[in-house]
């Protein structure tokens, strides 16, 4: 069989809802290596969490990748480097934070490897995000004049309630689409990147990159953030558990749920033509 590459959401479609990765799955992606298919994670995380998470799964040789940030920013483990990046621009960013201040919505960034917020978000939410994703956070006084370059993201996010953050996503596409596009990666995270950077366009660069034809490209997840990389690949796979508008998008749906070795399902079933 002619050799994939595989690009894998992390939440909801990798990891089980403990945030662990099955020895299924574990197993199913160690033979794919094998084989010679590549593995990149493509997720909304920032990349010192993407990374983390790559290390504990064991995705760190040769053939694996990440893509974090939604696809901002691309990490070779092969070469051990960053070999793309595509941050924010910092005029409409600078706008996007005067909004979400004047409206009292939670917004943060990223600086290195820390999360970056201003004084009135150093509270519960920026916590509880660290502590999920395994990052630390950092206090500036203006987010608008404090970083030391171009963010690859923000993300605003309400973990009690949805509305303020479609809202803003109204917002964003009324008063900055021309630089900005914005997407749930979750119930509680809105995302915000540059214009026309997306998972889907990881998709494309990556397979242009490694010359694989993009027929043979695999991609899956679960929300709403996965349906560009979806769309874009050869084949675009949605997990059991994922939202309807991905399953509609996708050319296959799994059997099995991200706690249930779904992706053990896709790699036997789309890398070696069989099922486990």
């Amino acid at each position: 069989m002619e050799k994939r590459i595989l690009f894998l959401d992390l939440d909801g479609t990798l990891l089980d809802d403990e945030k662990n990765i099955s020895p299924g799955n574990r197993a199913a992606l160690e033979r794919a290596l094998r084989a010679g298919h590549r593995v990149v994670i493509a997720t909304g995380r920032a990349l010192s969490s993407a990374r983390i998470q790559a290390e504990l799964l064991g995705l760190t040789g040769p053939g694996c990748f990440v893509a974090a940030y939604n696809g901002a920013v691309v990490y070779d483990w092969g070469r051990e480097e960053i070999v793309l990046s595509q941050p924010l621009d910092m005029e409409a960013f600078s706008v996007l934070v005067e909004e979400a201040d004047r409206r009292g919505i939670f917004l943060q960034t990223y600086d290195g490897d820390d999360v970056v917020v201003e004084p009135r978000n150093d509270n519960e939410t920026v916590r509880r995000y660290c502590s999920l994703s395994r990052m630390h956070h950092r206090v500036v006084s203006d987010l608008r004049r404090d970083l030391r370059e171009a963010p690859p993201k923000a993300l605003i996010a309400d973990f009690d309630q949805r509305e303020p953050l479609e809202e803003m996503q109204k917002w964003i596409r009324d008063n900055l689409s021309g630089q900005m596009d914005c997407f749930f990666s979750s119930p509680y995270y809105l995302e915000v990147v540059r214009k026309g950077l997306n998972k889907g366009q990881a998709v494309i660069e990556m397979c242009r990159r490694l010359d694989v034809p993009i027929s043979n490209a695999i991609a899956v997840g679960d929300e709403a953030n996965d349906l560009s990389m979806i769309r874009s690949a050869g084949i675009g796979v949605a997990m059991a558990n994922g939202i309807d508008e991905v399953k509609a998008a996708a050319d296959y749906v799994t059997q099995r749920d991200n706690n249930h070795d779904g992706v053990a399902e896709v790699v036997e079933r789309f890398c070696f033509g069989t099922e486990e």
